[in-house]
């Protein structure tokens, strides 16, 4: 049958009876219906809560104080639905709150048990909060693909998907309100444990806790907990030694435990008469303890205890560990562990990482101190190489061999570089290994960019990218490409400036902060002249047309694509070609050139299905459907559509599928088509439910 060619308000329409454009709409409505779908992630609630350890105080009042708050919240006896345990280090905060989700809430809040270190994401005193609610929505089975850009939109959406569903979200070493408030769950608690009070949450309703030291009593309850004779009531007088300090008083029980000839006694003589110092502001200091611990560690385990102490971040994995020259990395990160120095962390990804208690990585920082500046420069050198080369090798795996990099391929393989561990063995398993990283790998490049390693600057950033832009860490990428912009000028790499530029630029367009990126972009522009490959020229005419389309200058932006696609002919580059190509259609859909755009998508249809650029296609189907669509040719403009979201289903293709899926369903409505229709919005309504975004949402 034919089809209407009129505007769409023209269209004639049909029914099952007979009437209507759309050949075989009940066909076409089982197609919707038919689509596999990816398969959803197992549906695996979160527990990421860290483990109590087994040498957890009995704070009994504490513990009385936290049920008491679940009690009556679960009561309706109070609308509070933030905690706040705040006291000094190594005051036991963390184990509390772990003792407590384990003791007590193992089978609550089926939302899950959400967690993050807040240390872990701060730069310069402050926090990337966004980068936070991001690995919360992971965490509770939102497709990356449907996190949102902005921080309120990600904050909107994680409050939805925790609406219906208490759950629980501790966080750890807090520093201001404002860190905490959009961590708040829609349905649930929030737990945060903080040096300071956090008194502005009061206003929040919080409930606050305050650790303070053991008295005598629980501090004698814990030492007997490891050595049972107490000759001369030598327990009370370490407790009163230690200040009360949990943390320093399980450093000396393994002290003890690796001088088992010794008694309580002679810890008490070996800590003195005045016990530990004060500082300053009249607080208790654990440095004693723990340089007595730090003595009787193993030579590799000490090496181990200094490499944090001069590692900028938080977490190492044995492969970091080996690197750095650390011999046995294994048995020396069992060393800390079994010492209480140390806690392994959740991640999901393949390698174990272990981090410092906070006390002890400050401790660990004042011990180097003390060390040759030439070890410390040969470990950070040594990890800085090995992690450049590891990021480069998780870049190819994440965005393939073909994308065009300035850095040469790394001289190792991943297996010679991690001959004991496997870090990632596919694009998928790299882009969790990245995102594991992260904090480390930003920390890393604050410190080469500081040692002037101006060439391991700019080839860590050029690689994150496949972080960044996958995974939406625009925070994280500003601040790593304005250190790459300046280390390309050090370096006199006008070419690698312009791509710094041109990345820098593409993060704050996601951002809609168009004004900044027009101005890298201006300034990257001024450098095209020296450009030796077309292909940088080509990049930088892209992302300037993709701010002209976002800024509602369609003709500007056909002709910044139109650019690129020169560029990337001249260079031969077919993906690129293909990419360029509709781009240009889909300038030219803005434009209102319907026509014109259907005939160019189609253009470059033809060139992805020759060359076999398979993902092309659902982004070219579904720029043909809507032009298709506006020339009133429904019939067509449907069959596009159909067909882009069985293309994008077939390649898992998420975003695609539910754009094909949009199109479709208003090209259904424009036919008053209401079997299609309503196939199309219970299959979009699927495909949310599996990409974990409440139905309407993403």
């Amino acid at each position: 049958m034919g089809e209407h060619r009129g505007g769409a308000s023209s269209v004639t329409h049909n029914s099952v009876a007979g009437n209507a454009v759309i050949a075989g709409p009940l066909v076409m409505a089982g197609r919707v219906e038919s689509l596999t779908l990816p398969a959803a992630p197992p549906g695996v609630t979160p527990r990421q809560v860290p483990q109590p350890s087994a040498l957890f105080v009995n704070r009994k009042d504490e513990l009385g104080r936290l049920k008491a708050t679940e009690s009556d919240r679960r009561a309706g006896r109070t609308t509070s639905r933030i905690v706040v345990v705040s006291g000094l280090g190594g005051m036991g905060k963390t184990q509390l709150v772990a003792q407590w989700a384990a003791g007590e809430l193992e089978q609550s809040y089926p939302g899950g048990h959400l967690y993050a270190d807040l240390e872990e994401g701060r730069r310069d005193g402050a926090v990337d909060v966004s980068g936070v609610v991001a690995g919360f929505l992971r965490s509770l089975g939102v497709h990356p693909e449907f996190i949102p850009a902005g921080l309120g939109e990600r904050t909107a959406l994680f409050r939805s998907i925790t609406a219906g569903r208490d759950t629980l979200v501790v966080v750890d070493n807090a520093r201001q309100a404002a860190e905490v408030r959009p961590l708040v769950p829609g349905a649930g608690l929030l737990v945060a444990t903080s040096r300071n009070a956090l008194s502005a949450l009061s206003m929040d309703g919080a409930v606050h806790i305050v650790l303070g030291p053991l008295d005598e009593r629980a501090g004698v309850e814990f030492v007997q907990s490891w050595r049972v004779t107490d000759p001369d009531g030598a327990a009370a007088v370490l407790v009163r030694l230690c200040g009360g300090l949990p943390l320093a008083l399980r450093a000396v029980g393994e002290w003890l435990a690796r001088r088992p000839h010794l008694g309580l006694n002679d810890a008490v003589r070996a800590l003195g008469t005045d016990g530990l110092p004060r500082l300053e502001d009249g607080t208790t200091s654990v440095n004693a303890v723990l340089d007595m611990a730090y003595q009787s560690l193993p030579d590799p385990t000490r090496r181990l205890y200094r490499l944090f102490g001069w590692l900028p971040g938080t977490t190492v994995t044995s492969s970091v560990v080996t690197a750095a020259g650390v011999p046995d990395a294994d048995a020396a990160m069992g060393d800390l562990l079994t010492a209480n120095l140390a806690v392994l962390v959740e991640s999901a990804d393949r390698p174990r990482r272990l981090r410092l208690h906070d006390m002890v990585r400050a401790h660990a920082r004042e011990v180097v101190r003390e060390i040759p500046d030439a070890e410390r420069d040969a470990a950070l050198r040594a990890v800085a190489d090995f992690c450049t080369a590891v990021v480069a090798h998780a870049d190819i795996r994440v965005l393939g061999p073909g994308r065009f990099r300035l850095q040469a391929p790394p001289t190792r393989t991943l297996e010679e570089l991690c001959p004991h561990e496997e870090l990632f063995t596919n694009g998928a398993e790299a882009l969790e290994w990245l995102d594991a990283e992260r904090g480390n790998l930003l920390a890393l490049l604050r410190i080469a960019f500081e040692a002037q390693w101006y060439d391991t600057v700019w080839q860590l950033c050029e690689s994150l990218w496949a972080l960044y832009h996958s995974r939406k860490h625009h925070a994280d990428s500003i601040e790593a490409h304005r250190m790459g912009i300046e280390a390309a000028q050090w370096a006199g790499r006008a070419d690698v400036e312009m791509r710094m530029r041109n990345q820098l630029a593409r993060a704050y367009y996601e951002l809609g902060r168009y004004d900044e990126a027009t101005r890298e972009l201006d300034a990257a522009g001024e450098l095209l002249d020296s450009a030796a490959d077309a292909r940088l020229s080509g990049m930088i005419w892209e992302t300037q047309a993709l701010v002209a389309l976002a800024a509602k200058r369609p003709d500007d932006a056909r002709t910044l694509f139109t650019r690129a696609l020169e560029a990337n002919e001249a260079t031969g580059d077919r993906h690129g070609v293909i990419v360029q190509t509709y781009n240009v259609a889909q300038a030219l859909l803005a434009g209102e050139h319907w026509q014109e755009a259907f005939e160019t998508a189609s253009e470059a249809a033809a060139m992805a299905v020759e060359s076999g650029d398979d993902a092309m296609l659902p982004r070219l189907g579904i720029v043909q459907a809507r032009a298709l669509h506006k020339l009133g040719r429904v019939e067509s403009a449907a069959e596009s559509a159909m067909r882009a979201a069985e293309q994008a289903a077939a390649r898992k293709l998420y975003a695609k599928l539910d754009q094909a899926l949009g199109v479709l369903a208003e090209v259904a409505a424009s036919a008053e088509d209401a079997r299609l229709r309503a196939a199309c919005e219970a299959k979009l309504r699927e495909l949310r439910r599996d990409a974990g975004v409440p139905s309407g949402d993403g």
